[in-house]
This record gives C-alpha cells, structure tokens and sequence, in this order.
C-alpha cells in the first residue's frame, strides 16, 4: 500500500517550526516513525529499542549526543529517557534554533511525566493514533486502522497475533513485573466482552481470581500504551444522579474483534457485539479526529441512574455540544433520537446539535432528520462534519 498522508501532517510541521523539540506520542505500529521520516528525510534516525544504542546512552550521554548532527528522529524515547535532560542543555545553547529534537514514544504517561519535567515550553507535543477513516476508506470495523493490517488484509490474524506477542513480551514488561502473562492475556479478552461498557473492576477481577489493585495496574498498562480509550461521564447541573465511572473501549477495532474472535465479515454481522464495537469505532474516530488537529481530546458520554443514556457528547466551539448515538444498524428509525431528544430538554440553555450515527448503506434512502432537530448522519458524512467544524 502506498504511504498515506497523515492528517497530523500539517500539524506537526507547524510545530517544528515554533518548538526546538517535537515529541509524537501513539500506540506502538501507528505509523510514528513513518510519518517522520518521511516529513523530515534529512534528519538522523536513532532507533533506542537498539541494545547497543542503549548501552552507549547509559555509559556516556554527552558523548553520544555530541557525536549526533541536528536534526535527529529518536525512535522510542521512553528507552532512554535519561536523554531528555541532556538534550534540554543543548536546546538551551541555541533556543532559536527550531524542529532540531524530533522524538516518538509508545509510553504516553510516563513520558510526558519525563518531557514535562525536562523539556517544559521547548517541546511540542503530539498524539499519532492508527489511521482514520478520514484518511483511508480502507479504515473499518473488522480490520480497524493499524496501516499494516490495511497493507495485507489477509495476514489479519497474524498481525494482531503478533503485536500482541510483542505487546506483552515488551510493552507490559517493560512497564509492570507481570508475574501471570497467561492471566494477562485472559484479562485482555474479557476485556474484550466488556467492550463499551461502564468500567467495573469487580467484575474484571472475580472471573480472573486477581485483586482490584492488580485490575487497576493492568488497565493503566493498556491506557498508557494506548490500547484502550476510557471515557469519562459527562458532569453539569442536571439536577440528577448520574453514574460517574467511566465507559471502557478498545482503541483499534481490529484488535477489539480479533480479541472477540470476529474473524470475518459474515461473522462480525451475526456478532452480538456488534452495537458496541460500531460505538468504539466512532469513538475512536472522534478522538482520531481532535489529535490530528492538535486539539484536546474531549469526549464524553451521559447516563444517570434513572436510565437515560447517550453514548457520546462531544463539545465543540461556541459552547456548542454535540449530542451523538452511534447505531451499528443501516435502517435509522425515529425512535433512536428519543434519548438524544430527552437530554437536550436537560440542556436547555446549552446550544445543542443532534445526531445519529449509523453504517453506511448502499442504498442512499435514509433522511437527513429523523425527528425534530436531529440528523442522521452515515459514519463517513459524520466523520467529515468532525473536520470542518472544531
């Protein structure tokens, strides 16, 4: 497949020109390193995965950086963090010199602790997620949106059996001492079977015969490598009870069927998860869509305790809320508006839009409003709106 352009493009190359350093945080195969390389091919490539590179780092890192030209791509940084602080004494040598310091990291909390701590106001940073439907049609529910499962479609299985393999050999390890990998990766399927719904470590935890303490560092795991998406409960004076655990997803909806089992098309429409993961992708899409354009991630959802649920609420400017439900069905009926319809008497004062969010049909006969004030948009029309508006 040939490269495709990523819409954090246009982004990442502002930042270069207005920061000395830029750092691309993302899941491991995201496409990171592709992205830089091929924005800025003149730029020296240091992969710190490298044992050697690492051993160099440890016994002499003023040596090792002296011996580099600016500019230079350091490849998995979380490796070297050390690297940070000698790289701010450069910076600090010659401030106005920009896009010099160019960094991935597959290790999101940790290491903004770390750039945080050493790099404040002379690194830009970014979040790189797998591809989006905005990018590619090839995006979609069965494969979801790593470029390389969308290279070789075919090899599905293998790839996500592979980066699992390498997830839990390399990422976990390096994280936490997991002393139960096989526990582990039971953990990660009935996550999978949780898919989309409240966060409750209790019901994680007795089917495993781990504490909640251990549920909590693993979940902290996958959220820090970017595994998993959790969104948060939407709060304002509603004069209600609502629920304030927020809802779990898998990030890559390709991971989250091959975790499932869902190995093919025909399966995954028989599939009873099949509302939820159509909920996922779209959440994943909108928060694709914010990091693209450098934007803070919002999204939320509403539940309270008498029963009135909306999957998503997504602000957006203006004050302007958007109220989303995402149906994995074709055939939009008037009566999925009915949740959107009843929250929006709740917000009276707040400048609201209405939508649903289906699959695409091959036929084009659904209406554009499906009850008063509320659009039915197919993923990809939906998507669009996301970009034209912020």
């Amino acid at each position: 497949m040939r490269y495709i352009p990523r819409q954090l493009t246009a982004v990442l190359l502002d930042a270069s020109r207005h920061f000395p350093a830029v750092v691309v945080t993302g899941p491991r195969r995201a496409g990171k390193t592709t992205l830089l390389r091929k924005l800025f091919p003149s730029a020296r490539y240091v992969l710190l995965e490298d044992p050697d590179i690492q051993a160099r780092v440890r016994s002499d890192p003023r040596a090792f950086l002296e011996e580099l030209q600016p500019p230079v791509v350091f490849d998995e940084i979380q490796n070297a963090p050390e690297l940070l602080d000698y790289v701010r004494t450069l910076i600090d040598t010659k401030p106005r010199r920009m896009g010099q310091w160019l960094f991935t990291g597959s290790q999101e909390a940790p290491l903004m602790r770390g750039i945080t701590e050493s790099m404040a106001g002379r690194a830009a940073i970014l979040q790189l997620l797998p591809l989006s439907l905005e990018e590619t049609a090839k995006v979609d529910l069965l494969h979801g949106g790593f470029p390389e499962v969308l290279t070789r479609p075919q090899a599905r299985s293998l790839w996500f059996a592979s980066y699992l393999q390498t997830y839990l050999e390399r990422d976990v390890r390096a994280i936490t001492n997991v002393r139960d990998l096989v526990t582990f990766r039971r953990f990660l399927s009935l996550l999978a079977s949780r898919h989309g719904q409240v966060l409750n470590k209790t019901d994680l935890a007795a089917p495993l015969g781990v504490s909640v303490p251990t549920i909590g560092e693993w979940l902290s795991i996958l959220e820090v490598t970017g595994q998993i998406m959790l969104v948060p409960p939407y709060f304002e004076n509603f004069g209600k009870r609502l629920i304030k655990s927020p809802k779990i997803y898998w990030a890559d909806s390709g991971l989250a069927c091959y975790l499932l089992g869902v190995t093919s098309a025909a399966e995954l429409e028989r599939s009873p998860f099949l509302g939820t993961l159509f909920e996922g992708f779209v959440a994943a899409e909108i928060l694709k869509s914010e990091a693209n354009r450098g934007m803070r991630k919002e999204l939320y959802y509403f539940r309270d305790q008498q029963g009135l649920e909306v999957d998503f609420l997504v602000p957006r400017r203006n004050s302007n809320l958007w109220l989303i439900e995402a149906k994995a069905g074709k055939t939009v009926r008037p009566s999925m508006a009915s949740p959107l319809l009843s929250l929006r008497r709740a917000l009276a004062k707040r400048s609201v839009r209405l939508i649903v969010v289906h699959r695409k049909s091959r036929s084009q006969l659904t209406t554009a409003a499906i009850a008063s004030g509320v659009e039915a948009l197919d993923v990809e029309r939906f998507i669009h709106e996301l970009g034209r508006t912020k």
